[in-house]
């Protein structure tokens, strides 16, 4: 799944989902590329 593991994504993705964090308009955020782009964003930030 391009270099995702995929039980961190769907584990992650559910999540923000099932507690609100993501809205309907936003559902394009948690397609693969997109969240794994956010995130490698995230990591070299830190």
């Amino acid at each position: 799944m391009n270099g995702v593991d995929p039980e961190v994504y769907l584990t992650d993705a559910l999540e923000r989902m099932v507690s609100g964090a993501t809205t309907n308009d936003q559902l394009h955020e948690l397609l693969v590329w997109n969240w794994k782009a956010a995130r490698e964003a995230k990591r070299a930030a830190a």
